[in-house]
């Protein structure tokens, strides 16, 4: 750990001093009000500049949590998907799994950001991965969903590339096994899982993504037949590939737990959401959320706190960056 010593409380946050004068900012581990110390009004901050993007397009909420979910899978939470690519590097965000990524989530952190270095006793203290983490909180509150308390010490990862995305993200075709085992593989459960999947409540879908299961011979039994119907309307074939639909097609503009009720009614929009349902050791889960949406919420923001420590880079790994998009 070098100059941060492990004799130090874990739970502090470490200043050391270089001989050049500088400071080393070294995050012993997560914690709430991790920046009291430095910049005590951070998340009201956050939270007033969420609720402006927010008011702007409401289209920020979904874009913010998959951010969230993208950055955190490939490489830790560290805020790498920000990151644009250079002559040199092609980034996370240029990954083709990576390039639905709506425009509007990347804002909502910029202008976050931009927000707390307004504030001189603020500028360049706060890491854009605990900027990310507050901002989905703070887009899921404004949209009905739960609101908790987060833990917060990220430093940004000091790389981003877009080989290291490859297997790392759940295509919207995968099985139950295949979506367990790589929630497993990042420290979550098969219930984290389908808690988190649930933030597609707020989001959209652009076509290709489910048009095999509108189309073709042998539609997907699986799927509501009305919704298929309305779907095909919505998405014929060689429709324009920007073209996207609210995954959510009763409360597309709430996050709550109709996500379940839907996959209940086969309006499950992609196949690795429906599979939840369809399989019988997922669905007394579903059912459970779908009765109950304190269960629900309870849930998940006891997952969306455990992703949120996924490779959480500290210590020698990683820096606050001055520009979320460039690496310092």
């Amino acid at each position: 750990m070098g100059a941060c010593s492990v004799r130090l409380a874990a739970a502090l946050l470490v200043l050391v001093v270089t001989a050049a004068g500088s400071a080393t900012i070294c995050a012993a581990q997560l914690r709430r009000n991790y920046y009291a110390g430095v910049c005590p009004n951070v998340e009201s901050i956050v939270r007033d500049a969420v609720t402006k993007k927010v008011q702007q397009t409401f289209i920020a909420v979904g874009a913010t949590v998959r951010l969230f979910f993208h950055d955190c899978f490939v490489e830790g939470c560290d805020a790498s998907v920000m990151v644009a690519s250079t002559a040199n590097n092609t980034a996370e965000k240029d990954h083709p799994n990576n390039l639905s990524l709506a425009g509007d989530g990347f804002d909502t952190v910029i202008k976050a950001k931009a927000a707390v270095d307004a504030v001189p006793r603020c500028r360049n203290k706060v890491s854009c991965a605990d900027i990310l983490t507050m901002v989905t909180r703070d887009a899921i509150a404004l949209a009905g969903g739960p609101s908790y308390a987060v833990e917060l010490g990220r430093l940004d990862g000091l790389s981003s590339t877009a080989s290291s995305v490859n297997g790392r993200l759940p295509p919207p075709f995968w099985n139950l096994d295949q979506l367990t085992a790589l929630f497993v593989a990042n420290g979550l459960s098969q219930a984290d899982m389908i808690a988190l999947s649930a933030g597609h409540t707020v989001g959209l879908a652009h076509c290709n993504t489910f048009s095999g299961r509108i189309h073709g011979p042998t539609p997907d039994p699986t799927l509501n037949s009305t919704y298929a119907a309305q779907l095909r309307a919505w998405c014929p074939p060689n429709v324009d590939p920007r073209v996207a639909v609210s995954m959510d097609p009763v409360t597309p503009r709430a996050f709550d737990n109709q996500f379940f009720k839907n996959l209940q009614a086969g309006k499950g929009l992609l196949a690795s959401d429906q599979i939840l349902y369809s399989d019988p050791r997922s669905r007394p889960t579903i059912d459970v959320w779908a009765r109950s949406s304190a269960a629900f919420n309870q849930a998940f923001v006891a997952a969306m706190t455990k992703l949120g420590r996924v490779g959480v880079k500290t210590w020698a790994q990683g820096n606050i960056r001055r520009n979320c998009a460039v690496l310092n």
